[in-house]
């Protein structure tokens, strides 16, 4: 069984290369893309907390780009496996969870992975699958980590063509 750190600098050095866009969202699509590409803008990997994300009503990850997400996957899996320390936020692994499988393979942040990423990803859940059981069962999640983990574990390499490597190639 890993650790907290292992399975962390694991996701640090698969994601830490991953360059901070310029925008996180589209911001000029509403009034609600704008503030949560502005907050996402005004933090880095070191200072978006849990009060910035930790609302699932008021998330601005599910408007984030794919790109933003990796960016800020090594933060949002630190988060994920911190302490519960509030009554006001639930515990972040269940909302990651659907910001990974939102979609299972049409997923925008799945398909942007690189395999080492989907890889690394698939041992971030095995992980929790492993030292967060109770949490998972309190929060009647097992079915959706299993399946989670299942699909990021079995990923297919992307083609540079961006399609699946398993798909064949479109016909001319």
């Amino acid at each position: 069984m890993s650790t907290d750190a292992a399975i962390l600098a694991e996701i640090d050095t698969a994601f830490g290369a991953v360059e901070r866009p310029e925008h996180f969202t589209n911001f000029a699509h509403c009034e609600e893309c704008a503030e949560h590409d502005d907050l996402l803008r005004a933090r880095d990997r070191y200072t978006l907390r849990i009060e910035d994300v930790g609302n699932p009503g008021w998330d601005p990850i599910c408007f984030c780009s794919p790109n933003g997400i990796a960016y800020y996957f090594p933060t949002l899996a630190r988060l994920a496996l911190a302490e519960q320390g509030s009554d006001k936020y639930d515990w972040y692994a269940n909302q990651l969870l659907f910001h990974l499988y939102s979609g299972f393979t049409d997923n925008a942040f799945f398909q942007h992975c690189n395999i080492a990423q989907r890889q690394v990803v698939a041992r971030f859940l095995a992980h929790i699958i492993e030292t967060r059981t109770s949490l998972i069962e309190l929060y009647g999640s097992a079915d959706d980590f299993l399946r989670c983990h299942e699909l990021w574990n079995n990923a297919q390499p992307t083609a540079p063509e961006g399609r699946s490597a398993g798909k064949p190639a479109p016909r001319p």
